[in-house]
């Protein structure tokens, strides 16, 4: 297809790719490969959108996944799924899993994204002893540049396994996944507020009693909301009809649509962003709150409306110096109203060679500046500090979301990185899976995002 326009969830990033393909079979991207081959472009995979960078973004080739969804093979005994990559992990965790008695262990913030894009860009969730989702990953299958069809796993060429489990979709086309769920299982979600000193004080207490625990701290105010899930046999909680529509008011009406027309008042008028930060954590999440739901449906979240996002990964002993370091910018710096949520959340260390969490039990930290009704928000000058703050404190970025982080720097982060490189150059000599994002971030060359 010619004329395609792509655009990211976000209306961040777009761009017109010169041929869009959705294939259905492996021998139809191979097809692909050699047509872009033979007529020199470069071929970007894309997943759902979701990502809040350029990652996606290419000027050749784009082959969407979408009609890649299928189930390979599930083995209920051993809880191992095999699927398309393509697949939803909505549809994954919604119709597939449900009829085999299984879940996945743990999930990020947004089901409609594909299962090949969360593991490629090291998507994670929260939870001391619960690694990103590549580290669920059994088996890929992967297409490379000259059409060959690789079956990776630890057993089968443990190193490149290690590097195509979260490849930036630099390697080459996955194109299935055999994945490690568990049992299905209900979780219970335990809302508290905090003082943000009293969970930095006693972080390592706040970890450890749940399985699932991450805070949301509210700029310009004190205020965290924390949240505990823990594993539960209890059944889902059933709320009276009443209940339920006052909660509908709350997450809909006043929670998103009061919110976004509050902000984009805030445009005109930035003084009152901390009154409305404030606001939403006296009156609106400030109240402890309990409830039991299927774990998919706790994991997940609305991210409400369009925003810029950046995160980057520390090591755990660095959340409370990033934060209180960023708060005193904030209040150093008080032409800068900032949005609520900046979230919070942990990841186990795993040794996958481009995951933000090889080799340290980690930290996410996200900022957001959201964009109420499209409109543009100043957002640049708290990127860059944030930027600052972390790179002074052996932070990482997501690799899906807005960074300026180039290959120099990267090489210094991570240890495996040569070896990554290796093996890509290996499987893709001529670069046939780069775009302007990976080059800037494979062979420096730098591009000015904010």
């Amino acid at each position: 297809m010619e004329g395609h326009l792509f655009t990211n969830w976000a209306q961040t990033f777009s761009c017109r790719p010169e041929r869009y393909f959705e294939p259905s079979n492996t021998e139809e991207i191979r097809n692909i490969l050699k047509s872009a081959s033979e007529k020199q472009k470069r071929v970007k995979i894309v997943g759902n959108g979701h990502s809040p960078s350029d990652i996606a973004c290419t000027n050749d080739y784009m082959i969407s996944l979408k009609n890649l969804n299928k189930v390979r093979k599930v083995d209920a005994e051993k809880c191992l799924v095999r699927v398309e990559a393509g697949i939803l992990l909505s549809d994954l965790n919604e119709k597939v899993l449900p009829k085999h008695g299984l879940a996945m262990s743990v999930l990020g913030a947004i089901g409609d994204v594909t299962l090949g894009g969360v593991i490629s860009t090291g998507t994670h969730g929260t939870g001391a002893e619960f690694g990103s989702l590549s580290s669920y990953v059994r088996e890929v299958e992967l297409i490379t540049a000259n059409g060959k069809l690789l079956q990776l796993s630890r057993e089968k060429d443990e190193k490149t396994f290690l590097a195509a489990v979260l490849g930036l979709g630099s390697l080459g086309v996955i194109t299935c996944v055999t994945l490690q769920c568990e049992r299905a299982f209900n979780l219970k979600d335990t809302t508290i507020p905090f003082p943000l000193d009293e969970v930095l004080d006693n972080l390592d207490f706040h970890l450890m009693s749940a399985e699932h625990f991450r805070f949301i701290w509210f700029p310009h105010t004190d205020g965290v909301i924390a949240q505990y899930w823990k594993r539960t046999q209890d059944l889902p909680t059933k709320k009276p009809l009443h209940h339920r529509l006052l909660d509908w008011i709350l997450a809909a009406i006043i929670g998103h649509h009061l919110l976004e027309a509050l902000y984009w008042v805030s445009t005109f008028f930035t003084f009152i962003v901390p009154w409305i930060n404030s606001f939403y954590y006296k009156f609106i999440y400030f109240w402890p709150q309990t409830r039991v739901d299927i774990s998919y449906k706790v994991f997940n979240f609305d991210c409400l409306f369009k925003q810029y996002v950046t995160e980057w990964a520390f090591p755990r002993s660095r959340v409370a110096p990033v934060l209180r370091q960023l708060r005193s910018w904030l209040k150093a710096n008080p032409d800068c109203r900032v949005h609520f949520p900046i979230e919070v959340r942990f990841v186990k260390k795993d040794d996958i060679y481009l995951s933000p969490a090889e080799g340290r039990d980690t930290c996410y930290i996200n900022i957001i500046m959201y964009r109420p009704y499209g409109k543009f928000v100043p957002y640049s000058k708290y990127w860059r500090a944030f930027d600052s703050i972390a790179l002074d404190n052996e932070g990482r970025p997501h690799w899906a979301k807005a960074h300026r982080v180039t290959a120099k720097q990267f090489a210094v982060m991570y240890p495996k990185w040569s070896e990554f490189h290796a093996i890509r150059e290996q499987l893709d000599p001529d670069g046939l899976f780069l775009n302007a994002y990976l080059e800037r971030i494979l062979n420096d060359r730098p591009l000015d995002l904010y």
